[in-house]
């Protein structure tokens, strides 16, 4: 008979006999239990404030909980909880910074939080916005999600860059006569048209009323084999609807409407939006096809408005434009900085904007870069130079100044203190003036350093 030793331990059997072999020593035909978590140990036990933390993470989206929790909890759940949860959700509920940072890193590789005033949840709602936006085509896609996603966005939304705008998809690739000949407007009988040409701001505007900066392009970036002109119209119906879309935005402080064809007559009817704008005080229409009329529109709103950036650079201003520019900034008290460069103003209207200079004693920056300009009117700005007191940044590059210009310009700067900065590249005014105009910048900006050590000691 076999006798069982019991111990602290347990049933351990007897020895075996001499010569006998333990099947169970045999490690081939030992059982084994593999747990499924291979970090899983008795002498690990979870929590029940970690079992319980698990279960509201997982259930989130059905209930969730927050402010029931104590702070290091509801940090452990906004570390945890997926990114991929419904705006109807988070938008509201959770201003948790990290929880937003991984939203955005998750859907965007390059993320610059510095150009959102250092909120990632801001840079998420601006972004995902502008995407809906970007990627909306007439008549095909819906305007529901763009809707709802910015009534969500309303308090987090300050600005929208809007960097393409899609037409209408053209179900008929038929190109004949009648076709081209079709207006912007489309009015013509027979036409079947799209509701709008490209996603109408104005449908979300009531929706954000604390928008403070809109950047708009009317084209498509990556057409590639599928060019067509067609692509990069910024029509009747778009400028219209626009314009009554800025009159919404009363907070507005930046517009800018660049690359899009906006030519003289779309220039008036967007600027008759703009007069007497309570909050606008930047405007870019840079590089588009705004000639004499249209600037004699924006001259007009340079005295009904706050403007104190204007950018009219890569436009078709001629001097006739320049002069009407000059009259209102004569007057003007508010203006700061103002760039015509590559335009077509000439010596007529480049002499006609430094004689306004004599009177203008608010304007820090001028561009004048690219404008056809010559010895005349280094001539004219040289009295500007020693006279006015305002100007901080000066650029004339791309000009034929030449020699004596450059003479004229140095002895104008004899008397100047305040000019810190003064383009002359590819201006021909030779290097003997480039360096002693260079020294007389050092000295100004000697002079201001100076100046600001001692008002802030």
């Amino acid at each position: 008979m076999i006798e069982t030793v019991i111990n602290v331990k347990g049933l351990v059997p007897p020895p075996l006999p001499v010569g006998q072999k333990n099947p169970a020593a045999d490690l081939r035909r030992m059982r084994r239990i593999i747990a499924e978590d291979p970090t899983w140990s008795l002498a690990i036990v979870p929590r029940l404030s970690d079992l319980c933390l698990q279960h509201i993470i997982k259930n989130f989206a059905q209930k969730p909980i927050l402010e029931k929790l104590l702070p290091k909890h509801r940090v452990k759940v906004l570390e945890r909880i997926s990114t991929s949860l419904p705006l109807q959700l988070t938008a509201n509920l959770i201003g948790y910074e990290n929880y937003w940072r991984r939203c955005c890193t998750e859907r965007w590789p390059v993320c610059d939080v510095s150009r959102y005033g250092g909120s990632w949840k801001r840079l998420f709602f601006e972004r995902n916005l502008e995407y809906l936006i970007e990627h909306f085509i007439p008549d095909v896609s819906d305007t529901g999600p763009i809707l709802e996603t910015a009534k969500l966005s309303k308090d987090f939304v300050n600005k929208l860059d809007i960097k393409e705008l899609l037409p209408p998809v053209k179900l008929d690739t038929k190109k004949d006569d009648e076709e081209d000949e079709v207006s912007d407007t489309g009015s013509e009988a027979g036409i079947d048209l799209p509701s709008m040409d490209h996603f109408d701001l104005g449908l979300i505007a009531p929706l954000l009323p604390d928008l403070e900066e809109l950047h708009l392009v009317y084209g498509v970036r990556n057409c590639g084999m599928n060019f067509e002109w067609n692509l990069f119209r910024f029509t009747d119906r778009d400028c219209n609807s626009l314009a009554q879309t800025l009159k919404v935005f009363r907070n507005l402080k930046v517009f800018r409407l660049h690359k899009s064809k906006l030519d003289d007559d779309k220039a008036r009817i967007v600027v008759r939006s703009l007069l007497n704008h309570p909050a606008l005080v930047h405007l870019d229409m840079s590089h588009n096809q705004i000639s004499d009329r249209g600037a004699r529109a924006i001259a007009k709103l340079l005295n009904e408005s706050r403007l104190q950036i204007l950018n009219l650079s890569n436009n078709n201003v001629g001097p006739h434009g320049a002069k009407a520019i000059a009259h209102a900034l004569a007057r003007n008290s508010i203006l700061r900085n103002l760039n015509l460069r590559l335009n077509h103003i000439g010596n007529e209207g480049g002499q006609i904007l430094c004689n306004a200079l004599l009177h203008n004693l608010t304007l820090e920056e001028l561009h004048l870069g690219s404008n056809e300009l010559s010895e005349p009117t280094a001539s004219a700005l040289s009295q500007v130079l020693s006279q006015n007191g305002s100007l901080k940044c000066l650029s004339l590059s791309c000009n034929r100044i030449g020699l004596d210009g450059g003479k004229q310009l140095l002895e104008g700067l004899s008397d100047n203190k305040t000019l810190l900065e003064f383009d002359l590249r590819l201006t021909e005014v030779g290097q003997e003036s480039e360096f002693f105009i260079n020294q007389v910048l050092k000295h100004n900006q000697e002079r201001a350093r100076q100046g600001e050590h001692d008002t802030s000691s």
